[in-house]
């Protein structure tokens, strides 16, 4: 299902909501819920309104990340790891979690986290689309077919200059080149999906992966294979979609 909302803040509003309410259905039915949290600056104000809502009972929660650069520990600025403990679990009290520490060599970071996350489904995953078109870090062509849970994979220039103009480098030869992330696979075996896209940025990766072929050149194209996933666009990130009957989003 696609939602475009008016502006930034109402789809950040609906997405929230529907996250709470989403979280608080699997609480009531389970004992823990593991949810895979997607960083980056199209997610702040959705994530500042979720940690917000009442009556989520965070500490049932554990919590996986998206992705993370090879080489930065949790005290760098634009270390994931860090966002995440800031702005998540910080205010919500989650006591399981699992940050991915960029510092550690990345097979020992891989067996970890492989090990962790194979462990039981994930339940709910919150996601973006990158100005490529990436899906967590797998930038195009991303690997469409491997079973490996988490990876190390290469970040293409468009990827590292996105991290550059959000302000989280100063410049491109400060990003890292490479990074861990979550495996295009293994996102899909989650069981609910919610995918927050907003701003004119994202305009034509949205229309790519939403209206053209599903392709690894469009990684998020992928998650249209997915039976349980809904897609919050804002009208500058949706602006570019054909609305026409000729022209339906592709589901």
């Amino acid at each position: 299902m696609v939602e475009i909302l008016p502006t930034k803040q109402d789809m950040a509003v609906a997405a929230s909501r529907h996250a709470a309410n989403s979280l608080r259905k699997l609480l009531d039915g389970q004992d823990i819920v593991r949810l895979l949290a997607a960083t980056g600056a199209s997610q702040i104000e959705f994530l500042d309104r979720l940690t917000a809502a009442r009556a989520i009972d965070w500490p049932r929660v554990e919590l996986f990340h998206l992705d993370e650069y090879v080489g930065l520990g949790i005290d760098h600025p634009a270390s994931f790891a860090r966002y995440i403990q800031q702005r998540i679990v910080d205010r919500t009290g989650i006591v399981h979690h699992h940050l991915l520490d960029g510092t550690r060599p990345p097979s020992q970071v891989l067996t970890a986290i492989n090990r962790e996350i194979a462990a039981a489904r994930v339940d709910l995953a919150f996601v973006g689309i990158g100005e490529n078109g990436h899906l967590a870090f797998n930038d195009p062509p991303a690997d469409f077919e491997t079973e490996e849970p988490y990876l190390v994979v290469t970040l293409d220039p468009a990827c590292r200059a996105q991290q550059v103009s959000e302000g989280w480098f100063r410049s491109l030869d400060e990003v890292p080149r490479q990074a861990l992330s979550i495996s295009i696979q293994q996102l899909l075996r989650t069981k609910e999906i919610l995918c927050i896209v907003p701003e004119n940025r994202k305009a034509a990766a949205v229309k790519a992966c939403l209206q053209g072929p599903v392709s690894p050149l469009a990684p998020a194209s992928a998650l249209r294979a997915h039976p349980n996933t809904t897609i919050f666009l804002d009208a500058d990130s949706a602006s570019l979609l054909d609305r026409d009957p000729d022209h339906p989003i592709s589901w």
